[in-house]
């Protein structure tokens, strides 16, 4: 079974409503660049690679916008792109695409020809990223073993990205090359991306698993459970660190005592050079309410403070492997993913 988290059609952007999911789904259409903006803060849309597309989207309806004006088209322009960026800090995708549709709308000698380089450029990030999902996907699936018990965290299949996906990516290429896999789906608190999106894409898979309750990872490994650990990322930083969900810095730090594997799953445009550890990764503060609130239903004593992180950042010590589309990278991380982002194969 095949879903798309989103699709351009009709001069539209469609996403696939990720806070409906998995009770309803529903597509929204989208023809202004704000409303794109806002359903990246929303969590409508999520994941590294999809909010990359969401974003050099974003900045092709805003130049759509600005044509008619072309005497403030670029200010325009370029306001927008600073608008979109931010929406979501940690996750660096967001930025590159914004960034590379941008550098391709100067390409243009005008308004109309900038509008539909940043539109082309969109859809060349969409078909990028579904051959780099499937060859990520390949790259780790080979690696694992016939009826592996894995753990993830949060959402990384085709919901988070155009393609196949990331870390739930693998697992699914390894099931339908033959592969028996259990997996471990932690909840994810505070959205339950896990519960919620991740379990749905298993269903529709029909990839054994079970939900458990994210404190709960520790103890599955304590019983000798779990052979390995796979999560997605939303930035690695030049090092190797990575920035991921907030409860991934546990699981590996549990994995590391009870000697599973640790793999990180993440496509090069994850990999941020200009980053150079996770100490400079920009991490996420959401409101209060979702960490307070559950579904809309209060969960916590009216007008208790909450801190809620989105993410958190794993050391690179931590980190058995960093699975890409070039494939596997075993430490040290540094030299080699400099190499890769050059362009030279490890």
């Amino acid at each position: 079974m095949t879903w798309r988290s989103l699709f351009w059609e009709d001069d539209s952007l469609y996403l696939l409503d990720q806070t409906q999911l998995p009770h309803r789904a529903h597509t929204l259409r989208l023809r202004d660049w704000t409303e794109v903006v806002q359903a990246i803060r929303d969590l409508r849309v999520r994941g590294a690679p999809a909010l990359g597309a969401a974003g050099a989207y974003a900045l092709a309806l805003a130049a759509r916008s600005f044509v008619q004006d072309p005497a403030t088209f670029w200010p325009r322009l370029r306001e927008a792109a600073a608008v979109i960026r931010t929406a979501r800090p940690t996750a660096v995708n967001l930025s590159w695409a914004v960034d590379r549709a941008l550098r391709a709308a100067q390409t243009a000698s005008d308004a109309h020809g900038a509008a539909a380089q940043v539109l082309a450029e969109a859809h060349r990030i969409v078909e990028e990223d579904e051959r780099t999902c499937r060859a990520l996907a390949e790259a780790g699936a080979r690696e694992l073993r016939d009826g592996e018990r894995i753990l993830t965290v949060c959402n990384t299949g085709s919901l988070a990205t155009l393609g196949v996906g990331t870390a739930l990516g693998i697992l699914r290429v390894a099931w339908e090359s033959g592969k028996r896999l259990h997996v471990y789906a932690c909840e994810t608190r505070p959205l339950l991306q896990g519960s919620r999106l991740t379990a749905w894409e298993l269903q529709q898979v029909g990839i054994p698993f079970h939900v458990v309750v994210d404190a709960a990872a520790g103890w599955l490994m304590a019983r000798g459970l779990v052979d390995r650990v796979v999560v997605g990322a939303d930035r690695v930083a030049a090092n190797g660190d990575v920035a991921n969900k907030v409860g991934t810095y546990t699981l590996a730090v549990l994995a590391r005592r009870h000697d599973v594997p640790f793999w990180v799953a993440a496509p090069l445009s994850t990999v941020d050079l200009d980053t150079s550890s996770g100490e400079a990764i920009p991490v996420e503060e959401r409101a209060a309410h979702e960490v307070t609130h559950l579904a809309g239903v209060p969960v916590a004593p009216e007008g208790a403070p909450a801190l809620n992180f989105a993410f958190d950042v794993t050391p690179a010590e931590l980190v058995d492997a960093l699975v890409t589309e070039a494939g596997l990278v075993r430490p040290p991380f540094g030299p080699a993913l400099r190499s890769l982002k050059g362009g030279v194969r490890v």
